[in-house]
């Protein structure tokens, strides 16, 4: 057994910042006080919590839908105020306990992908979030690709995380349920269908066949699709893009962390399907406990090696920290 924990590093932690959250509307606003009162904490409550986990990073992304769902000229402009505020934060809060992923504004693409450079060239950040759908459109579609050239050209991973869906998908799908049970829209299903959908999609677009270098990562133990690969292969039937079949570019071009995912059977199961070189820790904090996932890791049946390459290792090769 070892005798103390892996450096750990979690990636897919949560913080708001008020001048963004200013703009958002709707549902999007709706948190439980004690959520949005550690959201807003870069220091007392979150470098506590994060030592009673023993997590020893948190790689910071602000919660969405960021700038996702706004006009383009506000998105540039939010964007480039909030990352900068949160490079400040990093500074001068813990620089060695922090480090940032940018906010991107997706509605205006090519300013996203300078947006994107200088965030890691001058800022230090170590890739990008991107929360759900862009104003209702999927990001594999063509209008997105300068982001993933200029991500593959910098060599820096782009997290793919859930937003809340559209009004029109909500209406068909979630509506007549969520008022018993509102999380029905979220982190129950709605996060994963829409989520798992556009995995889907950067693969059978081209994104990922003209990109073949971009990293992308996907929280929740890969939004259930390791579950579904062999079954995604099979009803395809066919190459999908230069001879591969979709299993193998996702396991080519995806990484899954374990955010508020602290399932035995869905480790086992994305281990098993792409390697565990390819899953990496979160904890999805402050909407999950560190150290329940900490612990929850240290208790696996996983050998050593495997526990610290998922709690540190394979996190410092990809954000190359």
């Amino acid at each position: 057994m070892l005798a103390h924990r892996p450096f750990t590093i979690a990636i897919e932690e949560h913080y708001n910042d008020p001048e963004l959250v200013a703009h958002f509307t709707g549902l999007d606003l709706l948190r439980p006080p004690e959520i949005e009162r550690k959201l807003l904490d870069l220091g007392e409550v979150r470098l506590r919590e994060m030592d009673e986990g023993a997590v020893d990073i948190q790689v910071l992304s602000h919660a969405g839908p960021t700038t996702q769902k706004l006009a383009p000229d506000v998105a540039v402009r939010m964007a480039r105020l909030t990352n900068d505020r949160l490079a400040k934060s990093i500074f001068f809060m813990a620089r060695d306990r922090f480090a940032g992923f940018a906010v991107l504004p997706t509605p205006a693409p090519e300013a996203a992908a300078d947006e994107l450079e200088r965030c890691v060239t001058e800022l230090g950040f170590k890739g990008a979030v991107v929360n759900g759908l862009t104003n209702g459109k999927f990001l594999d579609e063509r209008q997105f690709w300068p982001i993933f050239a200029r991500a593959e050209a910098l060599d820096v991973p782009i997290y793919l995380h859930p937003a809340l869906p559209s009004p029109d998908v909500e209406k068909i799908y979630y509506d007549g349920i969520t008022d018993k049970f509102p999380e029905f829209r979220g982190p129950v299903w709605g996060f994963t269908a829409e989520t798992a959908t556009q995995a889907v999609r950067m693969v059978l677009s081209g994104a990922l066949a003209e990109y073949p270098k971009l990293q992308l990562i996907l929280g929740h133990l890969g939004e259930a699709l390791p579950f579904m690969l062999w079954r995604i292969d099979d009803l395809l039937a066919r190459p999908v893009s230069d001879g591969m079949t979709f299993s193998e570019i996702f396991r080519r071009n995806f990484h899954l962390t374990t955010s508020g995912n602290f399932s035995d059977t869905a480790l086992a199961c994305s281990i098993a399907e792409m390697g565990v070189d390819r899953i990496l820790f979160s904890v999805d904090w402050p909407f999950a406990s560190n150290k329940a996932g900490t612990d929850w890791v240290m208790r696996t049946s996983l050998s050593d090696a495997d526990k610290a390459r998922i709690l540190g290792e394979n996190a410092r090769k990809l954000l190359k920290m």
